[in-house]
């Protein structure tokens, strides 16, 4: 399997591509600002072609790009219907620090030509590759995760993580649609039942794995497996 990732934007956001490996089809994660050229590079480097575009929430930093990234490879966008509003309407989504940063700028959003809606536990067959659905609300009210297979004698199982969960943190929830209780929910129940070989490529920052979090991540040391 091939995965490659990079920062990009502003917030140092993480894109990623997935594909089964070069010369196929693939999957963007979280393009966003500035991320379409990065996209452009990893396809023109490994000549992939992409059909799907995934976000884990509607926030920005993480959809900025969706529009021209889909546009440009006819690919279909999906995203939580919870969430699909902030790809036309970002700034309900912001904090005011971050709509002071982009005052004055002339941005205009839309949705993508094929835009399809995630639902909890859902199962994906995209580009060859299977991903497993996970809606995680608290981050925003739409935020998901995607897990996949990973085909490694140490790993089980990479996880997308979106803005729910870092290497040693997780993600604010004083924005709107965001809810503390949520989101510890989200992390109890989804995230602590995994296996501590999953690899966590995160929204921002350092991959991890569930077994590392697990043990030194203070958000999760006092919550429960359900």
């Amino acid at each position: 399997m091939l995965i490659a990732g990079f920062p990009a934007g502003a917030w140092g956001t993480n894109c990623y591509v997935v594909a089964t490996g070069p010369g196929s089809e693939c999957v963007v994660i979280d393009p966003g600002q500035d991320a379409a050229p990065g996209v452009a590079q990893v396809v023109a480097e490994h000549r992939l072609k992409p059909v799907a575009v995934l976000v884990t929430h509607g926030h920005v930093d993480h959809m900025w790009s969706v529009a021209p990234v889909a546009g440009t490879h006819d690919a279909t966008a999906w995203i939580h219907p919870r969430d699909r509003h902030l790809l036309t309407d970002p700034m309900s989504g912001m904090s005011p620090e971050t709509a002071r940063m982009l005052l004055g700028q002339d941005l205009t959003f839309a949705e993508p030509d094929d835009v399809r809606e995630l639902a909890d536990a859902q199962s994906l067959e995209l580009a060859g590759v299977t991903f497993a659905v996970d809606h995680t609300p608290g981050h925003t009210q739409g935020s998901v995760t995607f897990r996949t297979p990973y085909p490694h004698e140490d790993v089980s199982e990479v996880m997308f993580s979106g803005d729910l969960l870092f290497k040693g943190s997780i993600g604010r929830t004083d924005l709107p649609g965001g809810d503390h209780p949520t989101i510890l929910r989200s992390l109890r129940d989804k995230v602590l039942p995994l296996a501590d070989d999953v690899v966590v490529l995160p929204g921002h920052g350092e991959q991890t794995s569930i077994g590392a979090e697990r043990v030194t991540n203070p958000y999760l040391k006092d919550l429960t497996t359900p």
